[in-house]
């Protein structure tokens, strides 16, 4: 027979406190894979009007950019995926067994250099016409 362990109540939302980094790494890395998964379709769903012909693609991009949302949302577009490349490298790292007892602080570097990039990059996404 098998034996069972109690893992505690599925609701006890407290127990992301006693989460370690990486356990939150993992959290972050899942999140981005699915964000840009999404994004994934919403792209190819925008790149389908180009079938329609080259006025309507022109003018669903240009709508598209003189939102301000957009362009926030673009800003954290570029966030995800730097976040999801860095940590990926860091997991590659990891299981090629460079840094395995640093791997705290990797992920830590990999946050704030994601951050760093992120704003530095904000200008040039918010830029322009702001409508």
């Amino acid at each position: 027979m098998s034996q069972s362990y109690n893992r505690g109540t599925v609701e006890d939302f407290g127990r992301w406190r006693d989460f370690s980094a990486g356990m939150w790494a993992w959290i972050f890395h899942k999140f981005t894979g699915w964000v840009l998964v999404g994004y994934l379709f919403t792209h190819i769903a925008v790149l389908s009007t180009a079938i329609q012909g080259e006025a309507l693609y022109n003018g669903t991009l240009q709508g598209l950019e003189a939102l301000l949302v957009v362009r926030f949302l673009e800003v954290g577009l570029l966030a995800v995926a730097v976040f999801h490349i860095l940590n990926g490298l860091r997991l590659l790292f990891v299981d090629l067994g460079i840094g395995l007892e640093a791997q705290d602080k990797s992920f830590y570097a990999s946050m704030v250099l994601t951050g760093a990039i992120v704003v530095a990059s904000i200008p040039t996404f918010l830029g322009g016409k702001l409508v």
